[in-house]
């Protein structure tokens, strides 16, 4: 495997793994009692996917722009490569839900170190102090029967979940698609580069629209008493099960939504 895959693929494990840990940032927020503050940290440390997005996309690009041109040596299969790019969320959402008990405990002390010293920076040389380090060996723990004791996906409506899902899967699809559709047509691989937001809007619609609003309600009643923690985290839990239902669900709408890019770059 070459090393312009090799990189995309461990930037695109990156992103999903911290995609998936993002669902715990409210779990933590209801446990401290420090919503605003988890936010504001969560933000500091998704710098880390930002910048992994940042060049993703771009070494992708690049690497099917010359592989369509032949600068390439070998023969490149690249729906293959897209449809390993899409197992690789796949197994990257399984391993950040993995993560989520380890994530959590430490996330935690975090928030709470974060709160009273109110520095990034001084929480960042901290973990790498012998403390620092400890403290993080010693909250490695994988997901067990405790994680699930009293968890109900009552308060979850099956509504929210299928959106969740909807969401991942276009969201997943819409990041690789039009670089595919570039190379189905590389007249206008250009065009269809610009047209992801022809798959990621409905994404966006249902994200910003009934998914966060839920999940931002949920947590408010959760904090007033009106839910239990663990009904919340049970909500958690059914978020991570929808994100990775999702990035299964993208295999399916991948090709149609590369070829609907291309008819839309023709079209216009």
């Amino acid at each position: 495997m070459e090393l312009d895959i090799m990189i995309v693929i461990i930037l695109n494990f990156i992103i999903t793994v911290m995609g998936t840990l993002a669902y715990s940032v409210r779990m933590v927020g209801v446990r401290t009692g420090k919503i605003a503050v988890s936010a504001a940290l969560f933000n500091a440390i998704s710098l880390i996917s930002r910048t992994a997005g940042a060049f993703q996309l771009p070494k992708l690009t690049k690497y099917v722009e010359e592989s369509v041109k032949g600068v390439q040596n070998q023969n490149n299969n690249l729906l293959f490569l897209f449809h390993m790019l899409l197992l690789n969320v796949f197994i990257a959402s399984i391993i950040g839900a993995l993560l989520l008990p380890t994530f959590q405990r430490i996330f935690t002390r975090g928030v709470e170190a974060f709160s009273t010293d109110k520095s990034i920076f001084r929480l960042i040389l901290h973990s790498f102090t012998k403390s620092g380090v400890k403290y993080i060996k010693n909250s490695v723990a994988i997901p067990t029967k405790t994680n699930f004791k009293g968890v109900s996906l009552k308060k979850l409506p099956k509504r929210i979940l299928v959106y969740n899902m909807v969401t991942v899967a276009l969201l997943t699809a819409g990041t690789f698609a039009p670089v595919y559709a570039g190379s189905l047509q590389p007249d206008l691989s250009g065009t269809c580069v610009t047209l992801s937001a022809v798959i990621t809007g409905l994404a966006t619609i249902l994200l910003a629209l009934f998914v966060d609003p839920y999940l931002s309600i949920l947590t408010d009643e959760v904090i007033e008493g009106k839910y239990s923690e663990a009904d919340y985290r049970g909500c958690v839990i059914g978020m991570v099960g929808s994100k990775i239902a999702g990035s299964v669900l993208s295999f399916a709408i991948f090709i149609p939504a590369a070829y609907l890019i291309v008819f839309i770059a023709k079209f216009i």
